[in-house]
């Protein structure tokens, strides 16, 4: 599992999708979530602007997993 730093309380889910290098633009980042191929902790996400906070485990089908530090 790949760690991902953040430096704020929080980061909403499209831009951590960007800032981890996932997503190379926010129109694809937004596709990733609406075809229901993220979980965080556990649970599909459809919503973008989701917050995450350090701790979170963020999984990506076809990518992998990624723990918010």
């Amino acid at each position: 599992m790949e760690q991902i730093t953040i430096n704020t309380e929080y980061i909403k889910l499209d831009q951590l999708l960007k800032w981890a290098n996932i997503a190379d633009s926010g129109a694809f980042a937004k596709l990733i979530i609406q075809n229901g191929d993220v979980r965080v902790n556990g649970e599909v996400v459809l919503n973008r602007g989701k917050k995450i906070y350090k701790g979170d485990i963020v999984e990506v089908e076809g990518v992998g997993s990624f723990k918010v530090v």
